[in-house]
């Protein structure tokens, strides 16, 4: 029997019947991979955010419990402060102090998260960092990863009157700013920090797109000065306003283009870090910088991008990514309603935006271990699929359609589990309305939302899983267009041992 997890039964809406695209995903159960960390999914929000709003309400707070319930439901483990309001922009009387900082750890602690904390290094002041730090440590030290200094030193100015315009200055071709410089200063200031706070750990450079940076900071500071993490921004698709159109967009988002800019930064720091004996975290992402391209960072197809993105960088051994997050965020000096946010306050809590059901998707399918697959595509669509393998030997599999646009193919994927041991299967939907990539609201996973106080109720289907050759089981699931799914087999003997308890 062939059980397909098609257009009836998961939901979709009827379409006019059409050839599908055949692809066969094998799963290998060797070598397992690494475990994805618990800490791997993480947001970064600007520092200004720990200030009390206009009516004296701080955002991060511990009886803020929407907020609280989000972390949870997402399976956000770190929360990174920086961004621009924490340097380059920021002034001495607006960084915040020890009632912000007690509202904001309460709030840690309870949503379960570590904490990168950003530290001012254009026009800082290194004294004023080291009291910071011993305060954070002496009060909340259980709670902090590490500390950056700086945020995106290879884009400060180079000149005393900054005259590029706020939407451009990221890129190669205005960064200026030297790393001799940046170094000879982030070391007087981590010395400075060591002496008040002999414990202390720190992260950096925290550059985006730019792996000769990572290479020589990781080559001056990697073995000393308390270098714990090495840290990299990126947003693939450049700056968002340069977007020429939304379709052109959303194409470029989910095609082999954003791949290739991955696999460049990962090929030119990630071996040395890794030769250091050095994890490495994504500190800072997104789609499109200057707070993300409108109809494109807020369209569905930032879901599948995200989560696309997510297990590209856990295949790749990343310590984990933060994706910057707000209801505004800095571009350039002025902060601007953020295109690309994972979710944004309203009344009566935090509306879901598409990125967060990438997020959603990947906690529930990234379970446990790495396991590798191998993918036959031979008309090579525009499908890519994961899979891992956790502690009581589920298995769960992760196949995302990225193809979009008028001739989109849909996909009939044929899964080779390579197991014999018997399994129960189990299917889960991420979709967009009507399959409709450029929607920018109403996005399903499982037929389901997120309730704007962060609760989601989990709805898998039954699918089948059949015996082929030698007893290996293997399952047909139709995924179409501009869509993902994420199937759980589950052992009948763990199943059996869970009733009997």
């Amino acid at each position: 029997m062939v059980m397909s997890a098609g257009f009836i039964f998961l939901g979709w809406p009827v379409a006019e019947a059409k050839e599908l695209a055949a692809v066969t995903v094998t799963l290998r159960e060797e070598p397992v991979g690494a475990a994805i960390p618990d800490g791997f999914t993480g947001l970064s929000f600007e520092e200004s955010r720990l200030l009390p709003a206009t009516n004296g309400v701080r955002y991060f707070r511990p009886d803020n419990q929407p907020l609280i319930n989000w972390f949870s439901t997402l399976g956000i483990r770190s929360l990174r402060l920086g961004g621009n309001t924490s340097d380059r922009d920021a002034q001495p009387d607006q960084l915040p102090g020890p009632a912000d900082w007690e509202s904001f750890f309460a709030f840690a602690k309870l949503a379960k998260v570590k904490v990168i904390y950003g530290l001012q290094l254009y026009r800082g002041d290194a004294a004023r960092n080291a009291q910071t730090v011993k305060y954070l440590m002496d009060h909340y030290a259980p709670q902090i990863e590490a500390f950056a200094i700086g945020q995106e030193p290879s884009a400060y100015p180079v000149a005393v009157a900054d005259t590029r315009p706020n939407h451009q200055k990221m890129g190669p071709e205005v960064e200026r700013f030297a790393y001799s410089t940046y170094a000879q200063e982030w070391k007087r200031f981590a010395e400075t920090i060591a002496t008040a706070v002999p414990g202390v750990k720190f992260c950096g450079p925290g550059v985006h797109n730019n792996a000769p940076w990572n290479q020589k900071f990781i080559a001056e500071f990697g073995q000393s000065n308390r270098v714990a993490l090495i840290t990299a921004h990126l947003y693939p698709g450049g700056a968002g306003d340069k977007v020429v159109n939304p379709e052109i967009g959303r194409r470029q988002m989910l095609s082999d283009q954003f791949l290739q800019t991955y696999k460049k930064l990962h090929d030119g720091f990630v071996p040395q870090a890794v030769a250091n004996g050095l994890p490495y975290r994504l500190e800072e992402v997104n789609s499109f910088y200057n707070a993300g391209a409108a109809g494109v960072s807020d369209s569905f197809a930032a879901a599948l991008w995200g989560l696309d993105f997510m297990y590209w960088w856990a295949e790749h051994g990343a310590a984990g990514l933060n994706f910057h997050t707000g209801d505004q965020v800095a571009a350039g000096a002025n902060l601007r309603p953020a295109r690309y946010a994972v979710f944004l306050s309203g009344a009566n809590g935090y509306q879901a935006r598409p990125l967060a059901y990438g997020l959603k998707a990947f906690n529930l399918g990234a379970h446990g271990k790495i396991l590798p697959v191998e993918i036959s595509n031979p008309q090579q669509v525009n499908v890519n699929a994961y899979a891992t393998l956790d502690e009581q030997g589920a298995v769960y599999i992760t196949l995302i359609n990225k193809e979009n646009g008028s001739d989109a193919h849909d996909v009939s994927v044929n899964i080779q589990t390579g197991h014999r041991n018997k399994r129960t299967g189990q299917i889960i939907c991420l979709n967009a309305p009507q399959t409709d990539v450029a929607a920018t609201s109403g996005g399903m996973l499982g037929g389901r939302e997120i309730s704007s106080t962060g609760d989601f109720a989990e709805n898998w289907s039954p699918i089948s899983i059949t015996s082929g050759a030698a007893g290996v089981e293997n399952c047909q699931v139709d995924v179409p267009a501009s869509s993902a799914v994420i199937i759980k087999l589950t052992p009948v003997n763990l199943l059996e041992a869970s009733a009997n308890h």
